[in-house]
């Protein structure tokens, strides 16, 4: 007997399998990063960093291979290649690894990922040509490691950096979103925070209207104080960077103090700064990086090696993916602010 199915069944029918076909061939193509082979680098063991590991491995796809390599601090660079454990078990090393069995092919893209500037020394001195992404790196931090390590831009290896902090221009996006009348931001930095500062600079001067930016530097903690003298007068709100005064409590907390005396709001890109008396910040959880750091990882893999400035490494920003706003400051200031759901979708417009 021949059973004859109703034409809505065998529509269904035929939709259930144009999407099976679709999905033997996109497991045929290779699939994504993804559900490839992922070898985690982990240089220490802070909250954040545990957090970042945890997100990456639970969104490893099913059939994926997920290796996590501890790397003890202040081992060199380079070391014997040792045989890779079994998927999704952890093990120790004394240095960076090279792994083993993670072979390139059309369904099975390896992808190495280090988490933090420990780890991201020991990767990018390690042998090996399977792409790379170094996660978790200040821009002080990947700066410092640029100078450093020449293998950084090896032409054989393509490489990803995914800094944890947002963009300037994102930062003064979040300023402009609270404070749309004003356009006079001060900046105490340290000389080390150089490179932060322009790109501050690059950003205040590309935006319209441009933004009236002083910078005074502090050669040292106890220059902090004449600095902010020189800069609070000037300006309409401060930012702190996230450099040596912006991770040192006493440093920012010195420049909180100044701020409030004066009447401004302080602007960064941390929740602590928020917490402690700063107005806003824009941040992403390590959670929100790690998903980043894949992505960032699908456009490595996918971009060759050999051509045009391929040597180069990817730099991206973290992508702002929360403003956090202190209500009690706001109430102080006078302020009334959008809701921090507003502010985020409005940092998030122009992507």
């Amino acid at each position: 007997m021949i059973s004859v199915l109703p034409p809505s069944s065998r529509r269904l029918w035929r939709a259930a399998r144009s999407a099976l076909v679709a999905a033997l061939a996109w497991a045929a193509a290779g699939g994504s990063v993804a559900a490839a082979s992922l070898t985690v680098l982990m240089g220490d063991d802070m909250a954040a960093s545990s957090e970042f590991v945890q997100q990456l491995r639970a969104d490893q796809e099913p059939g994926g291979r997920f290796e996590l390599v501890r790397v003890s601090p202040g081992a060199p660079g380079a070391a014997q290649p040792e045989a890779a454990a079994a998927p999704d078990t952890e093990r120790a090393a004394n240095a960076g690894v090279r792994t083993r069995g993670l072979r390139p092919s059309a369904a099975d893209t390896p992808l190495t990922m280090a988490v933090g500037p420990a780890a991201a020394r020991a990767a990018v001195e390690r042998p090996g040509q399977e792409p790379l992404v170094l996660a978790m790196l200040s821009r002080l931090e990947y700066e410092t490691l640029k100078a450093s390590s020449p293998a950084l831009r090896r032409g054989d290896r393509r490489v990803g950096v995914l800094l944890r902090d947002p963009a300037m221009a994102d930062q003064l996006a979040l300023v402009n979103a609270v404070l749309p009348q004003k356009h006079r931001v001060g900046v105490v930095a340290t000389p080390e925070s150089e490179p932060l500062v322009r790109e501050l600079q690059r950003a205040a001067q590309g935006a319209n209207p441009a933004w009236d930016l002083r910078v005074e530097y502090a050669p040292d903690a106890r220059s902090i104080a004449s600095a902010l003298r020189q800069v609070v007068p000037q300006s309409d709100a401060l930012m702190v960077l996230p450099d040596l005064i912006g991770d040192n409590q006493a440093a920012t907390l010195s420049v909180l103090r100044a701020a409030a005396t004066a009447g401004l709001p302080v602007f960064g890109a941390s929740e602590g700064l928020v917490r402690s008396g700063g107005l806003a910040a824009a941040v992403s959880t390590p959670s929100q990086l790690a998903q980043q750091a894949r992505q960032l990882g699908q456009k490595v893999a996918s971009a060759g090696t050999g051509s045009g400035n391929s040597n180069a490494p990817l730099v991206e920003a973290a992508t702002p993916a929360t403003v956090r706003v202190n209500a009690t400051v706001a109430r102080g200031l006078g302020l009334r602010l959008p809701e921090e759901r507003e502010l985020t979708d409005r940092l998030a417009a122009p992507r």
